[in-house]
C-alpha cells in the first residue's frame, strides 16, 4: 500500500508519535487540504541532498534547519522533526516526539512490510555476531535453495550470492527496510543480521519482532560519551533482543546469562542454549546446555583437527571449520542451534557449507620460515583474550615469540583503548601501538593514552603511528632474539583498505595484503579472495 501524508498521519496517530502538523500558520492533527486524492510519496530520505520530487525527509541527529534551503525547490513534499522548521520552508512539517522511532515506522509501510515475507534472524553479542551470522546464512542457503540474506558488519549479501561491503553493523532503520525488499523483491526466504546495541539505542530495529534471536555472550565495550555511558546501558540496549524476538538462542557461558533467562520468561521467548564442552574423554559430559561443541581429536603441535557438535542429548556430528579457533567452533555450535530453533534439520551438504566460510580479515593466517602471521579483526579486551588464548592453544608447547600490532578507532568505544593493553600487556613479548580509524581525534593521542595504560615494566613497547611501518617493523624484526618461532598478531582492520582520518577515508593497503606482502605469502585460510564481493 502506497504511503501517503494521510496513511502517514494515521500510523504515526496509532502509536502515540504524532505531535501535529504545521504548514505556515496552521497546525493541525489532519493532513493538509489537497485536491483530489493523497499523492504518494514517491521517496524517503534523511539526506537533504537525495531530496527530489515527492520526498518525505526525515530531520534526525543533528540535524541545522539550514540544511532544509533548497529543498522546495528540489520538490520535497514534506518532513518529520522533532521541532518545528516552517521558517527554513514551505513544505508540511509532520511534528513528531521521536523521529527515530517514527521513521522506523513509516519506512516499512512504504516498502511494503517486507519483513512479513522473510524469516528474520537477529544476533546479537559483544564477540562472534559476524561469523556466526556466516555460519547460519552459508547453512540457510544451502537449506533454501540459496535463498538467504545477510546484513553484517562485514557484507551484506541482498541475493544469497553476491556480497558487498557494508557501512554499519545494523543499518539505519530506513536503509534496512530498503534493503529487505530488495531481498524480497530477489526471492529470498530468511534474512539473518547482526543486531548490535546502537540499533537498540537508537531505534534502528523499532517495530521489529525477529522470529529467532540470538544472544551470544556480552562483555563491556562501546562505553563512550557517544555510545553507551556504561556497561549496564549497554547489555540493557542488547538485552532488548530477547523482548523482541519469538524465540532466542542464548550462550551459556554468557555473562548476566540469569537475567537473560529472566528477560525470556518475563517476554514468554522460548529459550534454547550451547555451550562449549571442555569434560574430558570419559567424563559426565556437560548437562546444562541444549547443545554442545565438544575438542576432537588434537594433534601433538596444533589445536583440535576437528570438532563434536550437536544437540547435548544425541550423537554429535564430526566438523572442522575453515576458521580456526575454538571461539569458531563456539559460534558454529549457536549457529547449529539456530537452525534447528527454526525447525530446520541441517543435513552434510549444510554442515559441510559451514565448514567452508571464510570471512575476509577474520583469522587469516600467514607462514614463512619461522614466522606466523595472524590478520584479525579483534578490536576489544574480550576479542584480544580469545586469539591469545588461540595463540597459546596452537603454539605454546613451542615457546613463541609473540607480537601484537594493534590500534584503537576514535571517536567511539573508548574503553576499548584499556581494554586491548590489560588484555595483551602480561601475554605478548612486544606490542606496537600504531594508528586506526582515527576520526577526528588523532592517532598520536590515542596511541598515547594506549601506552599510558602499560603497566608492565618488561614489555617490550613502542609507538609507531604508521600502520604499515608498525606491521613491517613487527615482521622483519619480530621479538625476542629472532631465532624460535615469531608468531605476529595484526588486529583491528583486517581486509579493509582504507583507514579514517577525520571524516575521510584515506586509502591504505589494508593489513592482510601488508602481511602477504612481507612474508611474499598468501592467507592460507583465504586464497586469493576471501569474502566474494561482487
Amino acid at each position: 500500500m502506497a504511503l501517503t501524508m494521510t496513511s502517514a498521519l494515521d500510523l504515526l496517530g496509532r502509536h502515540h508519535l504524532l505531535r501535529e502538523v504545521i504548514q505556515g500558520g496552521d497546525w493541525s492533527l489532519d493532513a493538509p487540504n489537497q485536491d483530489g486524492e493523497p499523492a504518494e510519496f514517491k521517496t524517503l530520505t534523511y539526506d537533504t541532498r537525495q531530496v527530489e520530487q515527492g520526498s518525505l525527509l526525515f530531520c534526525k541527529g543533528n540535524f541545522k534547519p539550514e540544511y532544509l534551503d533548497g529543498c522546495d525547490r528540489a520538490g520535497m513534499a514534506a518532513y518529520v522533526a522533532e521541532t518545528d522548521l516552517s521558517e527554513r520552508c514551505q513544505a508540511p512539517g509532520i511534528i513528531v516526539s521521536d523521529v527515530r522511532k517514527a521513521m522506523s515506522l513509516l519506512a516499512a509501510a512504504h516498502y511494503g512490510y517486507p519483513q512479513d515475507d522473510l524469516t528474520l534472524v537477529g544476533i546479537t553479542g559483544t564477540k562472534g555476531k559476524t561469523t556466526t551470522a556466516y555460519f547460519l546464512q552459508s547453512m540457510l542457503n544451502q537449506l533454501s535453495d540459496g535463498r538467504a540474506a545477510l546484513l553484517s558488519s562485514v557484507d551484506n549479501c541482498l541475493d544469497g550470492q553476491h556480497f558487498r561491503e557494508s557501512e554499519l553493523t545494523t543499518p539505519e532503520s530506513l536503509d534496512l527496510f530498503r534493503m529487505m525488499r530488495q531481498a524480497v523483491d530477489a526471492g529470498m526466504r530468511y534474512m539473518v543480521m547482526e543486531v548490535s546495541s546502537q540499533a537498540y539505542k537508537v531505534d534502528r530495529v523499532y517495530g521489529l519482532t525477529f522470529d529467532l534471536g540470538a544472544f551470544l555472550n556480552v562483555s563491556p565495550d562501546h562505553i563512550s560519551p557517544i555510545e553507551h555511558p556504561t556497561f549496564e546501558d549497554y547489555l540493557f540496549c542488547k538485552r532488548q533482543l530477547t523482548y523482541n524476538s519469538r524465540k532466542l538462542v542464548l550462550g551459556a557461558d554468557c555473562a548476566h546469562a540469569d537475567l537473560i533467562r529472566q528477560d525470556a520468561a518475563a517476554a514468554g521467548t522460548p529459550l534454547t542454549t550451547f555451550g562449549m564442552d571442555r569434560t574430558e574423554a570419559g567424563s559426565r559430559p556437560r548437562q546444562d546446555a541444549d547443545f554442545l561443541v565438544r575438542l576432537g581429536e588434537r594433534h601433538e603441535d596444533g589445536p583440535a583437527d576437528s570438532y563434536l557438535i550437536g544437540p547435548a542429548s544425541a550423537p554429535m556430528t564430526a566438523i572442522n571449520p575453515s576458521m580456526d579457533g575454538d571461539f569458531n567452533a563456539l559460534n558454529a555450535c549457536a549457529a547449529l542451534a539456530m537452525v534447528q530453533a527454526l525447525g530446520l534439520e541441517p543435513d552434510q551438504e549444510a554442515l559441510k557449507a559451514m565448514e567452508e566460510v571464510r570471512i575476509a580479515g577474520r583469522m587469516e593466517h600467514f607462514a614463512s620460515g619461522n614466522r606466523v602471521a595472524y590478520v584479525d579483526y579483534a578490536h576489544n579486551q574480550a576479542s584480544v583474550k580469545a586469539l591469545l588464548d588461540f595463540v597459546d592453544e596452537q603454539f605454546g608447547n613451542r615457546n613463541p615469540a609473540v607480537t601484537l600490532v594493534s590500534g584503537s578507532a576514535g571517536d567511539k568505544a573508548i574503553d576499548r583503548r584499556q581494554g586491548i593493553v590489560q588484555a595483551a600487556q602480561n601475554r605478548v613479548d612486544r606490542l606496537i601501538i600504531t594508528g586506526d580509524d582515527e576520526g577526528t581525534e588523532g592517532a598520536d593521542r590515542i596511541c598515547r593514552q594506549m601506552l599510558g595504560y602499560v603497566t608492565n615494566p618488561d614489555l617490550d613497547v613502542s609507538i609507531i603511528l604508521d600502520r604499515t611501518q608498525a606491521i613491517t617493523t613487527a615482521i622483519q624484526e619480530g621479538a625476542g632474539d629472532g631465532t624460535g618461532l615469531q608468531v605476529i598478531l595484526v588486529i583491528g582492520k583486517g581486509e579493509e583498505r582504507w583507514i579514517k582520518v577525520g571524516h575521510q577515508q584515506v586509502p591504505y593497503e589494508g593489513d592482510d595484503r601488508i602481511v602477504a606482502r612481507l612474508l611474499g605469502t598468501r592467507s592460507h585460510d583465504l586464497g586469493a579472495t576471501g569474502t566474494p564481493r561482487g
